[in-house]
């Protein structure tokens, strides 16, 4: 399926070669395969020629993270901050950074999740539960990381779709919950 999804974007991106959402839709494919650095290829190319458009910076800051290479990540999501506006990613961004520098990563992702849930609490921009989840998960908190994923599924989020090909929830594969979830999802095996 990964072959056919990367299949699929190259071909969109050969018929629109100047849409840098075309990009990104290329990225995601050699994402959800596990192929990062022609990912971080790509949107590297993406943001050369199109220097204002942030989403393709939170894409390369995600594969930066799987990557493991967390200051690049960091960047890429300032980036996008600066780029797309947004209060709430600002804070976030900001919090991720505050806590990159005090604890690692572990402390960006407690710092990051400390914004994010009071965000969702005040309510004054969009927060998703699975981008919670995916924080809780990153830490190894498995519990609250399938409490947010069950969130996600009762609100009906959109980007649970790609739940069987995110990095982040490798850690949870092996738990009976996650079958439990994927089932519910109806994403299929």
């Amino acid at each position: 399926r990964t072959q056919e999804a990367i299949d699929e974007a190259n071909r969109a991106r050969q018929l629109d070669p100047l849409s840098p959402i075309m990009g990104v839709s290329q990225m995601e494919a050699y994402a959800a395969a596990r192929q990062f650095d022609k990912s971080i290829e790509i949107g590297q190319a993406i943001s050369a020629e199109n220097p204002t458009f942030g989403a393709v910076h939170i894409f390369l800051g995600h594969d930066y993270w799987a990557e493991r290479k967390y200051s690049e990540a960091l960047l890429e999501f300032k980036t996008a901050a600066q780029l797309m506006g947004g209060k709430n990613h600002a804070e976030f961004v900001a919090a991720l950074d505050a806590g990159f520098h005090s604890g690692g990563w572990p402390g960006a992702l407690r710092k990051g999740l400390e914004v994010s849930l009071a965000q969702r609490k005040a309510k004054t921009e969009y927060v998703g539960p699975l981008e919670i989840a995916e924080l809780y998960a990153d830490l190894g908190d498995k519990d609250h990381a399938f409490e947010w994923l069950n969130t996600a599924l009762q609100e009906h989020e959109y980007s649970l779709q790609g739940i069987r090909t995110d990095f982040l929830f490798d850690s949870l594969r092996s738990d009976p919950r996650y079958a439990e979830l994927v089932r519910k999802i109806g994403v299929p095996q």
